[in-house]
């Protein structure tokens, strides 16, 4: 079985890969100047999943996800304070078996030539298999150019599929009101390798990487429109071989949204009421319906509520640090498949 490909080299990888787009690899040879790191500091987060909570609702089947985020410094080494987060999940484990440790640790920096990097890699730390340790790592680089265009570069790589490499790249002109963006996937040149050879020597291995593929491709177009904005939004998936286009226009207190394509076409209409209520109906080709409605209750503290006729409920509640989301089916009457998540989020 091929091991998979070290992170650190990877890491490397999209590191001189991303610079190399935006300003050249020799940028990488100035990236410890003075002004390489300013302000930026590495974090690390810890996520604890505490599965082995049991959490019983009356009258529903709840998933409750609690989310704290604590500074705590580990070391001198790093200057940081990382956030902690416990989740909550309903069942009963009676081990640390339900314990699933995630460790999160980025870090971004300014380099000479005005590339911003940023990079990332997420840890998993199971009890049960510590084999599994590395899950996702990730590079960004973002450039500007004649103070009007700007051009940003994405590389992931999950370690479930090392063999791959998914891109993004954002372009914008900031000028002329126009974005581009572009989502595919390359072969990972640091896992192909050769295969067995039947006991023969077949010479030198020769790797051919095949070009990259493009699985999502959107453009954006911007007008104003007598003091309302419009905007074109065509979007294409690759993979799917579908294509749409969203338009919106926005007259300060009615946006309204199409997304159409070949087989389908939705419509919703966002009315702010007032400064503390938004209704939004959607109506789509086939006459399905919904209806949105935002209310504000104060500072940091909102209630969406969304109704899908003879389908379900959902309603969405933010208060501060809480966030609590509730789906309640509509069918046949049945309220027993109701579920809720909730999420807190702590800073110290």
């Amino acid at each position: 079985m091929m091991n998979p490909p070290s992170p650190f080299l990877i890491l490397s990888s999209v590191a001189l890969w991303s610079c190399f787009v935006l300003g050249g690899a020799a940028a990488l040879v100035g990236g410890n100047s003075p002004g390489a790191s300013g302000g930026h500091r590495p974090q690390l987060s810890l996520a604890v999943p505490s599965s082995f909570i049991d959490l019983t609702l009356e009258t529903a089947t709840a998933t409750a996800t609690a989310t704290a985020t604590a500074p705590i410094s580990f070391f001198s080494l790093v200057p940081a304070l990382p956030p902690f987060q416990i989740t909550i999940r309903d069942g009963n484990f009676t081990d640390i078996e339900g314990l699933d440790p995630t460790i999160t640790w980025q870090n971004s920096a300014l380099l000479s030539n005005d590339v911003a990097v940023q990079y990332g890699i997420d840890l998993s730390a199971r009890t049960t298999n510590l084999a599994s340790l590395p899950r996702r790592i990730w590079g960004r680089a973002s450039r500007v150019f004649l103070d009007r265009y700007a051009l940003s570069t994405r590389l992931e790589l999950d370690f479930e599929y090392p063999d791959r490499i998914d891109f993004e790249v954002d372009g914008e002109d900031g000028d002329n009101d126009m974005k581009v963006r572009i989502i595919g996937s390359a072969r990972n040149p640091a896992a192909a390798g050769g295969g067995g050879g039947g006991g023969r020597d077949r010479g030198p291995i020769r790797t051919v990487v095949a070009p990259p593929r493009v699985g999502f491709a959107e453009f954006t177009k911007g007008f104003d429109n007598g003091g309302n904005r419009v905007t074109v939004n065509p979007r294409y998936d690759v993979e799917r071989s579908r294509a749409d286009v969203v338009v919106t226009y926005d007259a300060d207190d009615t946006l309204i949204r199409v997304t159409a394509s070949r087989h389908d076409q939705v419509v919703t209409i966002s009315q702010k009421l007032n400064d503390d209520n938004v209704i939004s109906p959607t109506i789509g080709r086939d006459g399905s319906l919904s209806l949105a409605w935002d209310r504000k209750l104060g500072d940091d503290m909102s209630v969406r509520t969304t109704l899908n006729p003879n389908r379900s409920v959902d309603v969405e509640w933010r208060d501060a640090a809480w966030t609590a989301n509730v789906n309640f089916p509509m069918d046949d009457n049945d309220m027993r498949g109701a579920t809720v998540h909730i999420k807190r989020d702590i800073k110290f």
